[in-house]
């Protein structure tokens, strides 16, 4: 049997003070609110750039990821996911919804004063300001454009990804939780991608099994 794939990219965890920075350097401009949420959910960037307002559901906290944005010779298309772990449900913390909330109504004032109405319920929450898809290549220029203008050293967009897995982690959320909500199609995907930030808990849990035995 074929072994899961292992993301390839390497694992890049931003501290607390580097998300802090960037956030910061990020305010006021349209990256801040895509970079918000990726951190607040670990989606990938080309799940990013597909998601739609009927996929956003503020009352309820919650995001239902259900395509990628692909860049292809042919042009931009969305595609379904690779495996079925990867079509999910991801909760919001009140800080991202709080977010979404703003930048929905930041984003429906821009289209009055341009005179494009409301968005449709399929409209992209991520897009340029005529409403049009916003590439993933485009995305990863613009990041970098955004940090080496801020003076910040280089960060990768996937690097928010890598963070908030750590951050779940770090509060002790089990690996087939944290697999379920970055969409991996196997919880041993996550562990051979995180392994060392698990194996960084092994004193912790050596110190819970020495309580139960005294």
């Amino acid at each position: 049997m074929t072994p899961p794939r292992v993301e390839a990219d390497e694992v890049e965890i931003l501290t607390a003070d580097q998300i802090a920075a960037v956030l910061n350097a990020l305010k006021g401009s349209r990256l801040y609110s895509i970079a918000s949420l990726a951190l607040a959910t670990g989606m990938r960037r080309g799940e990013l750039l597909a998601l739609q307002w009927c996929n956003v559901d503020l009352d309820r906290a919650t995001i239902k990821v259900e395509f990628s944005l692909e860049e292809t010779k042919a042009g931009l298309r969305f595609k379904g996911p690779k495996s079925k772990h990867g079509r999910r449900s991801i909760s919001l913390p009140p800080s991202a919804v709080a977010m979404l909330n703003k930048h929905r109504l930041e984003q429906l004032e821009l289209r009055m004063a341009l005179g494009m109405g409301k968005p449709d319920a399929d409209a992209s929450v991520f897009c340029n300001h005529h409403g049009e898809l916003i590439s993933p290549n485009l995305l990863t220029v613009i990041w970098a454009q955004a940090l080496a203008r801020a003076g910040l050293p280089k960060i990768t967009f996937h690097a928010l990804r890598h963070s908030h897995a750590s951050a779940l982690i770090s509060e002790g959320i089990d690996v087939v939780s944290v697999s379920r909500r970055l969409g991996h199609s196997s919880p041993v995907i996550t562990l051979s991608t995180y392994a060392h930030l698990f194996a960084d808990k092994s004193d912790s849990a050596a110190a819970a099994i020495e309580r139960l035995l005294k």
